[in-house]
């Protein structure tokens, strides 16, 4: 055999090792973090850490607390610390109760969230939106390869059924999650804009691996996010995510 066919057929051979579906992606990933048996018994999360708000060069820190629970209710508490830019406290609480949303913040008052930001917020299921986006009439798409960092990574488009699209990227060794990509409308910035979120120290609890740092970067603000504790299936009570009676 010739030398110049020996390339082909090499090229050929490892093009077809290469060649993945959508569908096998979100297979290997959801394997990954646990896998479908153990992902289908999870029912809920409570998490808390540090945050950290870096905006026009001042850095801002806090505390966070997050709590989700299937299918698509969460809710977020922040406290940021203001005295770096002259001012004392603000906190932000962010609920979802599965069919409505709102934002409590201390600064700016109370509002309700509607459109494409509510409808990303519900399209969010726990734990995964992949366990179930044939269910929901959510469309995959193996877009190709592009490079996070120094890691090679496999870029699935991930549309529901409505509401915002992201793209996500996979270790092309791994299948961890390392970033999301999607623009979320942020009323308080003026509109829409790209948030990118991505995902480090990966650790096991309770049987799934989870990222412990994560930092959501947009246009207005870079947010870093340090767990210091995440409980799998903890007892959350739905009252948590409606919104307050005052």
């Amino acid at each position: 055999m010739k030398t110049s066919t020996v390339v082909v057929v090499g090229l050929l051979w490892a093009a077809t090792a290469a060649a993945q579906t959508a569908d096998e992606v979100v297979e290997k990933h959801l394997a990954a973090i646990g896998g479908r048996a153990v992902l289908a018994k999870l029912t809920s999360q409570a998490a808390k850490g540090t945050v950290d708000v870096s905006t026009q060069g001042i850095s801002l820190p806090g505390t966070v607390e997050i709590y989700r629970k299937a299918p698509n209710k969460a809710r977020s508490l922040v406290r940021l610390d203001l005295s770096a830019a002259g001012g004392t406290e603000v906190v932000v609480d962010q609920r979802c109760d599965g069919k409505t949303a709102f934002v409590s913040n201390s600064m700016q008052g109370d509002r309700e969230i509607t459109g494409a930001q509510l409808e990303g917020m519900l399209n969010a299921h726990f734990p995964s939106p992949l366990l179930v986006y044939r269910e929901t009439g959510a469309k995959v798409e193996l877009l190709g390869r592009e490079k996070v960092g120094d890691r090679e990574a496999l870029v699935l488009q991930y549309t529901p059924k409505s509401g915002p699209s992201s793209k996500n990227y996979f270790d092309a060794e791994t299948y961890l999650l390392l970033r999301n990509v999607t623009t979320v409308m942020v009323p308080e910035a003026g509109g829409p804009m790209d948030q990118t979120t991505e995902f480090f120290d990966f650790r096991e609890t309770g049987g799934v691996k989870m990222p412990f740092r994560i930092v959501q970067i947009s246009t207005a603000q870079t947010m870093t996010i340090a767990l210091t504790s995440i409980e799998l299936n903890a007892t959350v009570d739905d009252a948590m995510f409606a919104r307050p009676v005052k």
